[in-house]
């Protein structure tokens, strides 16, 4: 083609996403569309384009993905990375005030083309439709940033995108056109924690995120592309958090998210609306909305993913297939019938190991070079977090099944892509594991001798609360004279009991006092609530630990015999006939020499330990407790 011609047919490139939208971060990607006439083939720009990048000084990285579901060139140009889509029009020139909101650049054009365009399409709609455009930016980068933090922010993994966030911000913009930023924070997050979403468990059908009126079948655009319609595609029915697009042909940007993923998002977004609540109430301030929860403390049972190659080009290759792919490892985890959860970590932890080739090492033995070769190995690490299904009944949780089918279906799509020694690899982890995959600083978990030192603080303190609690209760149960003395004497027989937890009965969880005949010591330990001894046992061991039941009989608690009939004795007839008589006066006889024994109880020589008025409350309770088993 002739220069001249060549420089009146034009081209354009336009920037959407974060960067158009005027939220994007430090490190953050640009995402770029290269528009084209009718006369460059998209081949074209996947095979000689990216050879002309190749051969750039300012290109570090370079990947081609054309048969992805929107086909883009990944590549860091002089630090900054850029994704570039490319869309070819019917126009025989590219005119410099193209106008992409205009549905009639979409004649003749393929599917691929018309997703290439789509995200410049949505991206000028979303800045058409708010409001105020300031206020919004502001918000979204809040929200954007809470996302990350909290890790529910990867459309690849089943969570939300940028686009998909944005859009919920910009419906928020929409209720509240008037309003300041730290309001629409505060109501994003209180409007989407009640929403409706389709297929949940209090609504099937729900409600999607609409920006703008969908137009009628009539209305639509005749170029005959799909729009989401759950009344025309039954499909669309199943989707579980639709957030429609506002550019023809609309779409659902959320189809990747599964249960799991709504419910996680969900949890946080209602997590964070409580946040706000303590926020505006004064009790902190903003910095706590972005402080995560540890997701390596908060289930019990992790499957690790492990994408491996020795081969540096291709790893970050065979890491973004593997990574696409998660989804449906998900999706068929869900499935099991003993998983009620399943939380994938979007954060990838990459590693780089060096190994001794012991094999080319014995091949070379006969040679005076036996040295083995050094093979270094790049490896990402995602962390997959199981909640199991609260029930009684014994599980059988098996998933070799489907991290089998999960590897063989990664490694056809690695032989397609020509990805040289892909390797993969899956475990089960407990949650006390994770350390050897992971260094403690990632996992947060403090080690044995700081933690150790953090308990003795702790010790410490409540042992100085415990005190000042002990002489409080102390100066009320004894005399005002001798406070003192008896308080320390107490405090040390009282020390002694508790080194020997053991030996103490269980108490009731009532704050009713309880008196309990010690089956293993002799003696009588008095118990409350929280757990105080009053008094140290002081009594022979008596014969039987009485217990009355429900049903009125007394139970022999060392012997485990009923002295009484009741339902659970009268099994057969030769116990309906027993003698009630001898019985009974076995029973007096015992309550007999009860009293005998509550009456000879002696005064402790440490009279300061006890005062004669406690000693007679206890006699008096415990004549109690005995008259009430006699009837």
């Amino acid at each position: 083609m002739p220069e001249d011609v060549a420089e009146k047919v034009g081209g354009k490139v336009c920037t959407f996403g974060s960067f158009r939208l005027g939220v994007n971060s430090q490190g953050g990607d640009i995402d770029t569309l290269c528009i084209a006439p009718r006369h460059i083939d998209r081949s074209d720009f996947f095979t000689s384009f990216a050879e002309l990048l190749k051969k750039q000084p300012e290109v570090q990285k370079l990947l081609v993905i054309e048969e992805a579901f929107v086909p883009v060139i990944k590549t860091e140009f002089d630090g900054i990375e850029l994704d570039m889509l490319f869309a070819r029009l019917s126009f025989s020139t590219i005119p410099d005030d193209l106008d992409l909101k205009d549905d009639t650049i979409l004649k003749n054009l393929d599917q691929k083309c018309v997703r290439s365009l789509n995200g410049c399409r949505v991206t000028d709609e979303i800045l058409t439709l708010v409001p105020n455009v300031e206020t919004f930016r502001l918000t979204l980068r809040t929200i954007k940033l809470w996302a990350k933090k909290n890790g529910i922010y990867s459309n690849a993994l089943g969570f939300l995108g940028g686009v998909s966030w944005a859009m919920l911000v910009a419906r928020i913009c929409q209720f509240y056109p008037n309003a300041a930023p730290s309001t629409l924070v505060n109501r994003f997050f209180k409007v989407f924690s009640q929403w409706l979403w389709p297929n949940s468990q209090n609504n099937i059908n729900g409600c999607p995120v609409i920006l703008k009126q969908m137009p009628s079948f009539e209305e639509m655009p005749p170029y005959g592309f799909p729009v989401w319609d759950p009344r025309i595609n039954p499909a669309d029915k199943y989707h579980l958090m639709p957030i429609i697009t506002p550019a023809y042909p609309q779409q659902n940007s959320t189809y990747n998210v599964t249960y799991s993923t709504r419910t996680i998002m969900i949890d946080e977004i209602k997590r964070a609306y409580e946040t706000c609540q303590e926020i505006f109430n004064s009790k902190c301030d903003w910095n706590h909305i972005f402080e995560p929860r540890n997701f390596f403390q908060r289930y019990k049972h992790y499957i690790v993913l492990i994408a491996s190659t020795p081969v540096k080009d291709q790893f970050m290759d065979w890491v973004r297939l593997v990574e696409s792919k998660i989804r449906h490892l998900i999706q068929n985890l869900e499935k099991n019938q003993y998983i009620g959860l399943v939380h994938v970590n979007p954060q990838g932890f990459d590693q780089i190991k060096e190994s001794k080739d012991t094999e080319d090492a014995v091949e070379n033995d006969e040679s005076d070079n036996n040295e083995p070769r050094i093979i270094t190995t790049y490896s990402t690490l995602w962390f997959i977090g199981i909640e199991l299904k609260q029930n009684n009944e014994v599980m059988d949780l098996n998933l070799t099944d489907i991290i089998l089918n999960f590897k063989d279906m990664i490694y056809k799509q690695a032989q397609k892509v020509l990805i040289s020694y892909p390797q993969f690899d899956a475990k089960y982890v407990k949650r006390t594991r994770l350390k050897e995959y992971l260094p403690l600083s990632i996992l947060k978990i403090e080690s044995k001798s700081s933690k150790a030192s953090k308990i003795d603080k702790m010790g410490a303190e409540n042992s100085s609360t415990n005190g000042s609690l002990e002489h409080k209760t102390k100066s009320t149960n004894n005399n005002l004279e001798n406070g003192d003395d008896a308080s320390n004497t107490k405090s040390e027989n009282k020390d002694k009991l508790f080194s020997n937890r053991d030996y103490l009965s269980p108490s009731s969880d009532s704050s009713d006092l309880m008196f309990v005949f010690n089956q293993e010591k002799n003696g009588i330990s008095r118990q409350n609530s929280t757990n105080s001894v009053l008094s140290p046992n002081l009594l022979q061991k008596p014969e039987f630990f009485l217990d009355s039941n429900s049903n009125g009989s007394v139970t022999n608690q060392s012997k485990k015999r009923s002295l009484s009939p009741g339902p659970d004795t009268n099994t057969n007839k030769k116990s309906k006939e027993m003698n009630y008589s001898n019985s009974t006066q076995a029973l007096q006889e015992h309550f007999r020499k009860q009293e005998e024994l509550l009456d000879s109880l002696p005064i402790p020589s440490t009279a300061k330990l006890i005062n004669q008025q406690t000693i007679s409350a206890v006699k008096n309770s415990l004549r109690v407790n005995i008259s009430c088993n006699k009837k």
